[in-house]
């Protein structure tokens, strides 16, 4: 029997027949179509029952076998970041530094007017202790200051120009929640962790709006290519050296550009103190309404715990091993905010009904954040008119003893599935800073799933490839067939392909409050056509899937 909205019998705009339907859950038994009527689905069952619902001027789209699913939400994305980058200087494609030089030659070339050259996507598992040094870029750019950020965002490559401009020699010491990148000699290598870059980052040109805006517009396609139809931006708000983009999407949604279901979380300063805390949820308070009354939820709040392992910057329980250079016995990593201002800016955030988005890789920060969010359950626990979504991004490195915590505090699982691998970042850099013991505890998908936990994905983009089926294919065989013959990471903790597909549409549509993420009648038409039926292939192919109609509310926003 087909289900279908109540009310009164209008034709259908538009029906997609002849394939299977993946509804957010599972591949529906019976069901082979769908009819869609003013941006909402209206029918999803046979054939018959879709056409049924359809009128001369209905539009019908033959499937041909193919899958129907509810349209990808990223969870967790830099959109307007990754567009930006890749309309500047993006060595993002580069492997290793001779293509990064060539690269910035041809941009140097390209924009002779000897100011800044910015950009992103330089790679950590491309050089030897995973960071290049300014000597690399002076030997092409020597006189024009030259900043470049790295895949992950969490450090920056600059040249010699940039450290004379803002002053950074052998003297200079570390800054609050950074490092400063040193050589032997402890001059300045051209590598700046964390807070460092704002060393640099404060003393680039200003981004304009139409920047940020032609960045999301270009982000806003690429995702409507890979079937993402909504997507939240996980930081609004000033960032090593980008500005706030709230203004840029309440622009394009004013204007009708902004086609995708794009939310945002509102980025928490590392530097926040308890004094502080009132006038930011203040602020976050005003600037949620502002955003949501222009079509852009903020009702997100990003804090970021930690940093990233392959810079000793994410929070361990134990010592990291002492390997490489620049090891400090004993060293486990820094939390960015101490114990009591986590907790307290996380329960005054949640009292006042924000969301929170925790970023946290080390297993110290995995059950900082847990911890911090029981304190703030058991201090404000509601009335049950709201219903809390925290989620955590990452999770990389979770202590055994806090798998089951998720899903018994209500924590949503963020993951970045493509990262669950063994490529050369991971082999090169990571495992020898865990340790081969301590590596196993690494992104245990499957058991925090089976412990309880909702789980969301998101791509991080442009820290990593924003194509769902990259993340998928991980997801479910622990490895990807860009690194060849190397071993599958913990494949005890892979998910099954319905799991994975679940987590990317209709879990990180839960996880983020949005309306999309599943094919039911009633729902919005958020949809996503693929180029096959993954559920009929080999798991092993699973990467070279592709999406061939996206819709948002009805409308194509992209076909192959």
């Amino acid at each position: 029997m087909a289900a279908a909205a109540p009310g009164r019998r209008v034709p259908a705009d538009l029906v997609l027949r002849g394939g299977r339907v993946f509804d957010g859950t599972t591949v529906h038994p019976t069901a082979t179509a769908v009819a869609v009527e003013g941006g909402t689905i209206t029918v999803v069952g046979t054939d018959a029952d879709a056409c049924a619902a359809g009128g001369p001027a209905t539009d019908v789209v033959d499937l041909r076998g193919r899958l129907l699913t509810p349209g990808f939400t990223d969870a967790h994305a830099h959109t307007f970041m990754g567009g930006i980058e890749a309309l500047a200087c993006d060595v993002g494609g580069c492997r290793g530094a001779a293509e990064v030089q060539a690269t910035v030659a041809a941009h140097a070339r390209a924009t002779g007017d000897g100011g800044w050259i910015t950009g992103a996507g330089w790679y950590k598992g491309d050089y030897d202790g995973g960071f290049p040094d300014a000597d690399v870029l002076d030997a092409v750019v020597p006189a024009r200051p030259v900043y470049l950020i790295n895949r992950d965002h969490h450090s920056a490559w600059v040249n010699s120009a940039a450290l004379r401009l803002a002053g950074i020699d052998d003297r200079t010491p570390d800054p609050p929640h950074g490092i400063i990148g040193r050589r032997d000699d402890g001059s300045p290598s051209g590598i700046l962790h964390e807070g460092a870059m704002s060393l640099v980052a404060r003393l680039l040109p200003p981004i304009p709006q139409a920047a940020v805006e032609a960045g999301i517009l270009y982000g806003q396609r690429h995702l409507h290519a890979l079937g993402i139809t909504g997507w939240q931006e996980a930081i609004i708000g000033e960032y090593a050296g980008y500005p706030d983009a709230a203004p840029a999407y309440r622009s394009l949604a004013a204007s009708g550009r902004l086609t995708g279901r794009a939310s945002g979380a509102l980025w928490v300063p590392r530097g926040i103190g308890l004094q502080d805390i009132p006038d930011l949820v203040g602020d976050f308070r005003e600037r949620r309404r502002i955003n949501a009354a222009a079509g852009f939820p903020t009702s997100s709040a990003k804090i970021m715990v930690d940093g990233v392992p392959e810079n000793r910057t994410a929070a361990l329980l134990d010592p990291y091993e002492p390997v490489g250079c620049g090891c400090m016995p004993g060293d486990r990593g820094p939390t960015y905010l101490p114990t009591e201002v986590l907790d307290a800016v996380v329960a005054a955030l949640h009292a006042a009904r924000f969301d929170l988005h925790l970023h946290a890789i080390g297993d110290r920060a995995v059950r900082s954040g847990l911890d911090a969010v029981a304190r703030a359950r058991d201090l404000h626990p509601g009335d049950g008119s709201w219903r809390p979504l925290h989620t955590m991004a990452h999770v990389q490195l979770v202590h055994p003893d806090d798998v089951p915590r998720f899903g018994a505090l209500g924590v949503v699982v963020n993951a970045q599935a493509l990262w669950a691998c063994n490529d050369e970042q991971m082999r090169s850099l990571t495992v020898p800073l865990f340790g081969d013991d301590r590596a196993l505890w690494q992104y245990p998908f499957a058991s925090m799933a089976a412990a309880g936990a909702d789980l969301a994905m998101g791509s991080d983009w442009p820290v990593s490839a924003a194509d769902p089926w990259q993340a998928i294919h991980v997801a479910v065989n622990r490895s990807h067939p860009d690194h060849a013959g190397a071993e599958p990471l913990v494949p005890s903790e892979a998910l099954t392909l319905g799991a994975a597909l679940g987590a990317y549409t209709a879990g990180s549509a839960r996880g983020t409050r949005s309306p999309a993420g599943a094919v039911r009648a009633g729902a919005p038409a958020d949809l996503a056509v693929l180029s096959a039926n993954p559920f009929e292939l080999a798991v092993t192919g699973l990467h070279g899937m592709a999406v061939d109609l996206t819709l948002v509310d009805g409308r194509v926003v992209f076909e192959r």
